[in-house]
């Protein structure tokens, strides 16, 4: 088992749960967060003065996924998250040693 943490901008959330969703990938959790990359944020406009926004909003998506098609389901997310603008995210790939499903006791690839 696999857990897939993308990193994305928030207006590409309906296109990645697509993909995902036609892949088979049965849950998801979405968490709105803050940050920079290489962009080292932007400087904006409003009412006349200008600031630095040094922190991005992103969404953060988790997902456990069988190890057979981790692969597939970075590669999904990949192509629908893509701009080809910077900051369009990160894809990180983490090994889970022990899953379970809380209100039937199931575990590993039966709780996901």
């Amino acid at each position: 088992m696999k857990l897939v943490i993308a990193i994305i901008k928030p207006f590409k959330l309906e296109e990645v749960r697509q993909v995902l969703t036609e892949l088979g990938v049965h849950g998801m959790t979405v968490t709105e967060v803050k940050g920079y990359g290489r962009q080292k944020g932007h400087t904006e406009i409003y009412r006349g003065a200008e600031y630095v926004v040094n922190f991005l909003p992103k969404l953060r998506i988790e997902v456990a996924v069988p190890s057979d098609i981790a692969d597939k389901t970075v590669e999904a997310i990949t192509t629908a998250a893509h701009t080809g603008q910077i900051g369009d995210g990160k894809i990180f790939v983490l090994p889970i040693d022990h899953a379970l499903r809380i209100r039937t006791g199931e575990t590993d690839g039966d709780a996901l």
